[in-house]
């Protein structure tokens, strides 16, 4: 397959790759999800949050019908944000046809899935990005075994076939440290390297920063409360967020 880099992601802070110094922030993608699943009010969400000013959200492509999503999808474009779908399904053909979702209902950025070739070529001709899981993502909710040699091959083999860069979940590491894996990424790519999964306390978001990444998602420890115990309501847990990824 000819790669096509005009599909390779052009950043918009400037991160130290490879150097573990970032220059500007993180970008905190804010996930409509529970459970890895998307919240069947998450438009009710996006109502309510608002006024926070988030300019990166998400959901997953499993707990709303894909017309739902697109709803979803075309909402958050009318709030001024990047759009973003992570691909959690478990079957192959599940898998596939999240992607072609992806590219009828607009989404800037697909994440997740393992299928590079058939995605990308899915998307062709759309605007839509791809990044892959590197590794070996299993079950439902999603984790991920494979060592850091592992991911650093795959991350390279996701830019050499023209990708954007990868989705990391690297918090739901089953055989290895989650900054190891964190480490052997950015090694692996000089595309976006983008954590999801298990986020949940300001200083994981403070590792990531320091370790290169560029992109992080949160979501259930935001609707749960978790990530600032102290402040009750789900924009206040949004902006404690940011306040970490700065």
């Amino acid at each position: 397959m000819e790669i096509d880099r005009s599909r390779t992601w052009s950043p918009t802070h400037e991160c130290g790759r490879g150097s573990g110094a970032i220059l500007g922030g993180m970008d905190f993608v804010f996930m409509l999800t529970r459970a890895d699943q998307t919240v069947v009010d998450a438009l009710e969400v996006l109502d309510d949050i608002a006024p926070v000013g988030l300019t990166h959200i998400g959901f997953k492509d499993v707990g709303l019908p894909p017309a739902e999503l697109a709803r979803v999808a075309r909402r958050i474009r009318e709030m001024g944000a990047t759009s973003y779908m992570e691909v959690v399904s478990t079957t192959p053909a599940a898998c596939l046809a999240s992607a072609r979702v992806a590219r009828e209902i607009g989404i800037e950025r697909l994440l997740g899935g393992t299928q590079i070739d058939e995605v990308l070529a899915i998307l062709d001709g759309s605007p839509t990005r791809y990044l892959p899981f590197p590794g070996r993502p299993f079950d439902h909710p999603t984790k991920l075994a494979g060592s850091p040699d592992d991911v650093e091959r795959d991350c390279r083999r996701a830019i050499e076939r023209g990708c954007a860069g990868v989705d990391l979940l690297a918090y739901r590491a089953t055989e290895a440290d989650p900054l190891e894996l964190v480490q052997a990424a950015r090694r692996g790519t000089d595309g976006i390297l983008l954590v999801a999964g298990g986020i949940g306390r300001p200083e994981q978001v403070r590792a990531l920063a320091a370790a290169g990444v560029d992109a992080f998602t949160v979501g259930s420890a935001a609707f749960d409360g978790s990530f600032a115990p102290t402040v009750g309501s789900l924009r206040s847990q949004l902006r404690a967020v940011l306040d970490a990824s700065r």
